[in-house]
């Protein structure tokens, strides 16, 4: 049992470690486009085309992610069998979706409604599509063959692929074209989304031939099969549009909705804007795979999971609150990831920090229904939150503008973290600490607020670094006083022992 235990540990933090890792290297790339795009309107183009890619992908993989991993692990079925019966249905209707897409290419590219997306764009992204579809079970299988080093490495490899084929193309190139005008004459700054997009295809390309081993099996159809993991995949379907597009939703409809003469400009400054907030959904990942385990291993000694579902949730609020203040604290040095013309956008970044904060905490909450096998709430629940984001944006974009996203991903994601709290404890009670969570909340909004103060009223730059500082310092004494022990930290905890 307890080497069982180590090696789903080990597995956890491979996982958990090169999705960060990979996460935090594809981030990187929103910082580099805004230096070498030639304008905000080419940045808004790129946020508009992923968000619609986010949304594509869970649709073309219906639950069948999730399907395998069910099917594949119980003792009637046979796991090659489910493998490729699944891999043969999303080979199928992938297949399906790119010819049809292409076929209706102009049509199509009339949705994303801009004149700034062109059909080759569009065309590029279909085929994008289609490789990371086909790429999505194949990775699954990975996973329940429990091989999560080689996992690790084709996830990893394929963003640093992408990040340098980009390097390529906005560095290398404008450099190659002055010595080699000749042979580089095909080359044009002007069609950065082209290069951004062509490097995307061919990392998705190297990662399905990197994966080529996982198609190379004895294929098996089973029909009767296929029909019971659609009844059991397609609702996850509906949880995954839903939760995709409380996400990705603002920056589709933006382009519909807003009412400035340069809207994918707008949408490129928030696009930016909003992937600094995002340092927020990375660090919190970093925390479950970090902190989390240790909370629950330490409860685990006494057998009460509540108490420690309950400390996850307060340990995750304060680390979250910290981060929230350390980018707002340090946001002179912050904004310096972007290019200048994107800074009139940075002041979404608190907004949209709070809401990532916001939808954090509701993952947690959303434990619930998770145990209770009630996992239509999750449904229900995602859903409310889509109601929200559709009305927010629909009403207060045209007459606001992006700020309008912001806040209403904040209300949103406000709506649903409330909603699972009383569902939860009228479902599955568990003793949260509020005093403590409310107490950081006022206390973090409280040193935000001094934090946003001496940023208006000292025009220092290094004065203010040092001021926020301070007021980021009286957080950790807090914390440290109040709540953690740096004896019970893990890693740090190992310079207090004798």
């Amino acid at each position: 049992m307890a080497g069982g235990m180590k090696t789903l540990a080990k597995e956890t933090a491979i996982y958990g470690v090169s999705s960060i890792l990979g996460r935090f290297l594809n981030w990187l790339l929103t910082p580099f486009w805004t230096y070498v795009l030639i304008d905000t309107a080419q940045m808004g183009v790129v946020g508009n085309l992923y968000s619609w890619t986010a949304l594509t992908v869970v649709i073309l993989t219906y639950g069948m992610e999730t399907g395998l991993f069910r099917f594949a692990n119980k003792s009637e079925e046979d796991p090659l069998r489910v493998y490729t019966t699944t891999l043969i249905s999303i080979a199928f209707t992938t297949f399906l979706f790119v010819v049809l897409a292409i076929s209706f290419l102009n049509p199509i590219t009339t949705i994303f409604g801009s004149e700034d997306i062109r059909p080759h764009y569009v065309l590029l992204l279909i085929i994008i599509l289609g490789l990371d579809t086909l790429s999505a079970i194949p990775f699954a299988y990975l996973r329940y063959q429990k091989r999560p080093v080689r996992f690790a490495v084709i996830q990893i490899l394929n963003v640093v692929i992408a990040i340098i084929f980009n390097l390529f193309f906005f560095l290398a190139c404008p450099w190659l074209a002055t010595k080699f005008p000749g042979a580089f004459s095909w080359f044009d700054i002007n069609n950065g989304v082209d290069y951004i997009l062509i490097s995307n295809l061919i990392a998705s390309f190297i990662r399905l031939l990197l994966l080529s081993p996982q198609l190379r099996v004895k294929y098996i159809f089973d029909g009767a099969l296929l029909k019971k993991m659609l009844v059991y995949s397609l609702p996850l379907l509906v949880l995954g549009v839903a939760g995709i597009m409380n996400q990705n939703l603002d920056k589709m409809l933006y382009p519909h909705l807003s009412t400035e003469v340069d809207k994918m400009g707008q949408l490129g400054i928030y696009t930016a804007s909003f992937k600094v907030a995002v340092i927020m959904v990375m660090f919190t990942q970093a925390f479950r795979y970090a902190f989390e385990p240790f909370i629950f291993a330490k409860n685990k000694e006494s057998g009460d999971s509540k108490t420690a579902y309950s400390q996850a949730t307060k340990y995750f609020i304060i680390f979250g609150l910290f981060i929230f203040l350390a980018v707002m604290g340090y946001l002179d040095i912050v904004k310096y990831l972007l290019e200048v013309k994107y800074h009139e956008g940075l002041m979404v970044v608190p907004i949209v920090m709070a809401a990532e904060l916001f939808f954090g905490i509701y993952f947690n909450l959303s434990l619930w229904y998770k145990l209770t096998d009630q996992t239509k709430w999750g449904a229900y629940l995602s859903i409310i939150g889509l109601v929200v984001t559709v009305l927010g944006n629909v009403l207060f974009v045209p007459r606001y503008g992006y700020i309008a996203c912001a806040w209403t991903a904040l209300f949103a994601n406000l709506v649903m973290m409330v909603f699972s709290y009383f569902l939860g404890q009228k479902n599955y009670p568990i003793k949260y600490d509020l005093r403590s969570a409310g107490f950081y909340f006022v206390l973090s909004m409280f040193l935000f607020a001094g934090i946003m103060f001496f940023r208006g009223n000292i025009g220092n730059a290094w004065l203010r670094l040092l001021i926020n500082t301070a007021l980021i310092g009286v957080y950790i004494l807090v914390v440290l006083k109040k709540d953690v022990s740096l004896q019970r930290i893990p890693v740090v905890n190992k310079y207090f022992k004798k």
